[in-house]
């Protein structure tokens, strides 16, 4: 594959991925109690660890967009100008 492939694929990964974690954080953050009941019937869990376990996954999942997504997009960017 060419640089010129590779750099609308690693941008629409990291605009997808972004918006995902976008809709994650912004339901999380309006609907804590809608997300805590409808985890709780699947997995018994206090609040706390559920909290907690979230905020953790959402960190996780950002970290790994911007080194696998954003990352390979703006060296591409920057090596084919």
């Amino acid at each position: 594959m060419d640089t010129q492939t590779l750099i609308p694929f690693f941008k629409w990964c990291t605009l997808i991925n972004m918006g995902l974690l976008i809709l994650w954080s912004v339901f999380f953050k309006l609907l804590p109690d809608l997300a805590y009941r409808s985890q709780k019937a699947w997995f018994p869990v206090s609040r706390e660890s559920y909290t907690l376990v979230m905020y953790s996954f959402m960190g996780l999942f950002k970290a790994l967009v911007i080194v696998f997504n954003m990352v390979p997009w703006v060296a591409l960017a920057i090596i084919s100008s």
